[in-house]
């Protein structure tokens, strides 16, 4: 059989888009870990800056940091990774709504809202696992 011929191995329909699921997912939960949410955490200047210009005090950029841990690490279990998705989506609608409304900067509130768009994708590819989720908590 010559390399023309030859037939590439199949694959399961849906074990491309899976992976790329996965790279979306820990990409952005290794964002959201290391970039965006321990920032908060340790109270790093620019995360204090933006945060007092908000109004809400340090509390709440603790709670936000909080949330995004919590986003990123359940976007890397299967179990949680639908609702973190879910969450994260509204998450980032909210921060976009602030940028826009509270920080006076709408030109700032695109990379939000691409993100909240990616979230509801992640959160619609991954229903079965909020759904199982719901199950379980439902009983």
């Amino acid at each position: 059989m010559t390399a023309l011929t030859a037939t590439a191995p199949t694959t399961r329909p849906g074990a491309v888009r899976n992976r790329i699921l996965w790279t979306v997912q820990i990409l952005l939960g290794l964002f959201f870990v290391l970039a965006s949410g321990i920032p908060k955490f340790v109270a790093q200047a620019d995360a204090v800056r933006i945060f007092d210009a908000i109004g809400f005090g340090d509390w709440f950029m603790y709670f936000t940091g909080l949330v995004e841990v919590a986003g990123g690490i359940g976007l890397l279990v299967p179990r949680f990774a639908g609702a973190a998705a879910a969450g994260l989506s509204i998450t980032m609608v909210f921060a976009a709504a602030t940028q826009a409304f509270v920080m006076d900067a709408p030109a700032y509130s695109v990379f939000p809202l691409v993100l909240a768009a990616v979230f509801a994708w992640l959160a619609l590819e991954r229903r079965e696992s909020l759904i199982a989720l719901r199950d379980q908590l439902s009983r």
